[in-house]
C-alpha cells in the first residue's frame, strides 16, 4: 500500500459538471432498476445488457486519457459513476475492475501496449475485467504466491492456480501476477514477482487446454472463478514494466482501488438509507407511521451520519490522488469507514423493514448480501488497520 505519484494530471470536473455526470448515470441506471437485478440474482447471471450500456456511454473508460479515446477523468469522477450504480440498486462488480486495473497499464505499460489495447478498451471492443492475483494458500499474503512464469526464448510459460479471478469469462484481457524468480533466490520477498497483460483471445484460440476456468458460486451474484494456468505460453512483450517488479505495480494501484470501492459502499449506504426512510414514512403500525418512533428514526439518522462522514473522506482521498499527493492514509480509511457505514445502514434497513426485509421483492436482502463483502474484500479491514497502525501511527509491524 504505497503512495505513487500521478504522472499526468487528469481532467477534473467542476461541481456543476459532476452533478450533470451524476444525473446522466442515474438516468441510465433507471433503465436497469431493482427488478432487473433481482431477476439476475437467483440464477447468478452476468448483467451483459447493463455493462454494454455503460460501455456505450463511455463510463467504463473514463480513466483512459483522451489521446487513447477515453474521457481522461480523475478518480473523483469515476467514483461518482460507481456510487450511482449502487445507489440505484445495482452492483458494479460486473465491471468495476476495468477502472482499477487500468492504472497498471497506464502507469507502467509500454507505449506499444497502450497503443495496442487502450483504444479498443475505450471503444468497448476489448474488455480488461480480470485481475488474477489471489491464490488459495497465500490469501492476503500476496508475496507468498506460487504461480510461476518461466522465461524461455519465445516468452514465458505460466503455471499455477488462482482463485477469486473474477469476470474472466467476460474478459478479453487479463492481468496475471506470477513469480519469475523463486522466493528463495530473492533478497526481499516482494521482489521477483512480475505482472503480465495476457490476451485471452489468443490463449483460448491457440492453447485452450492451458487455461482452465471453474466458476464459483458465492452468496451473491459475483462472477468469480478458480483458474488453472497449465504451462500457458505468453510472449515476452506481455510483461508490464520491468521483470520482477510486478508486486510494486500492484501496490501502486491499491489506493485507486480503495477509493473506487469506497464509492460503491457509499452508494450501498445511500440505497439502504433511501429505502429505510421511504418505508418508515409509509408503513403504519399502531395507527402511526413507524418513522415517528425514535427507535426507528434515530438509528436511520445515525447510519446516515456515518455514510456522510465516509463520503467526505472519499472525496478527500480522491482529490489527493488526482492531484498526485500522498493519499494512502485517506484512501485506506475511506474504504474502512465506508464499508462499516454501509453495513450499519444495511442492518438498520433490515430492522426498519422487519420481516419484509427478508423478502426478495423489497430488494433489501439482496443488497444486504452484497454489501457484506466490502469488510473482507478486496482487502480485509484488519489489513487496513495494520497499515494505519504501522505506516501512519508508527507502531511496530503486526504481520
Amino acid at each position: 500500500m504505497i503512495d505513487a505519484q500521478q504522472t499526468d494530471k487528469p481532467i477534473q470536473l467542476n461541481e456543476t459538471e459532476r452533478q450533470e455526470l451524476r444525473e446522466s448515470v442515474r438516468e441510465l441506471c433507471e433503465s436497469f432498476g431493482n427488478a432487473y437485478w433481482r431477476k439476475l440474482d437467483v440464477p447468478h447471471e452476468y448483467p451483459h445488457e447493463f455493462v454494454d450500456a455503460l460501455t456505450k456511454e463511455g463510463y467504463l473508460s473514463v480513466l483512459i486519457p483522451q489521446e487513447y479515446g477515453g474521457k481522461g477523468y480523475g478518480i473523483a469522477e469515476a467514483t461518482i459513476i460507481l456510487e450511482e450504480i449502487h445507489r440505484a440498486g445495482g452492483h458494479a462488480a460486473a465491471c468495476h475492475a476495468q477502472m482499477y486495473t487500468m492504472g497498471a497499464l497506464l502507469r507502467h505499460g509500454s507505449p506499444d501496449q497502450k497503443e495496442r489495447y487502450l483504444p479498443g478498451i475505450a471503444k468497448g471492443e476489448l474488455r480488461l475485467q480480470a485481475f488474477s492475483i489471489t491464490e488459495p494458500e497465500a490469501g492476503s499474503n500476496t508475496t507468498g504466491i506460487k504461480t510461476f512464469a518461466e522465461k524461455t526464448e519465445d516468452g514465458y510459460v505460466i503455471t499455477g492456480h488462482k482463485n477469486w479471478t473474477s469476470r474472466v469469462l467476460q474478459s478479453d484481457l487479463i492481468l496475471v501476477l506470477a513469480r519469475t524468480t523463486p522466493l528463495g533466490q530473492v533478497d526481499k520477498k516482494s521482489n521477483g514477482i512480475s505482472l503480465f497483460l495476457v490476451d485471452l483471445r489468443e490463449v483460448r484460440e491457440n492453447q485452450p487446454d492451458s487455461f482452465v476456468v471453474e466458476p464459483v458460486r458465492t452468496m451473491f451474484n459475483y462472477a468469480t472463478n478458480k483458474v488453472w494456468y497449465k504451462e500457458m505460453k505468453v510472449p515476452h512483450d506481455c510483461i508490464i514494466g520491468e521483470e520482477g517488479k510486478g508486486f510494486k505495480y500492484v501496490l501502486d494501484g491499491m489506493n485507486a482501488e480503495r477509493i473506487l470501492l469506497a464509492a460503491e459502499t457509499i452508494g450501498d449506504g445511500y440505497f439502504f438509507i433511501d429505502k429505510a426512510v421511504d418505508y418508515a414514512n409509509e408503513r403504519e403500525v399502531f395507527d402511526r407511521k413507524i418513522g415517528q418512533n425514535q427507535g426507528v428514526q434515530f438509528p436511520i439518522a445515525r447510519a446516515y451520519a456515518s455514510i456522510k462522514a465516509a463520503d467526505l473522506l472519499r472525496y478527500e482521498a480522491a482529490e489527493k490522488f488526482d492531484s498526485g499527493e500522498v493519499c494512502g492514509e485517506e484512501a485506506n480509511m475511506a474504504k474502512l469507514l465506508s464499508s462499516e457505514a454501509s453495513w450499519e445502514a444495511a442492518n438498520v434497513c433490515i430492522n426498519t423493514f422487519g420481516g419484509n426485509g427478508f423478502v426478495d421483492e423489497y430488494d433489501v436482502e439482496r443488497k444486504f448480501r452484497e454489501t457484506r463483502m466490502y469488510q473482507v474484500a478486496p482487502v480485509n479491514n484488519n489489513l487496513i488497520l495494520a497499515y494505519l497502525g504501522q505506516h501512519v501511527l508508527g507502531m511496530p509491524r503486526s504481520y
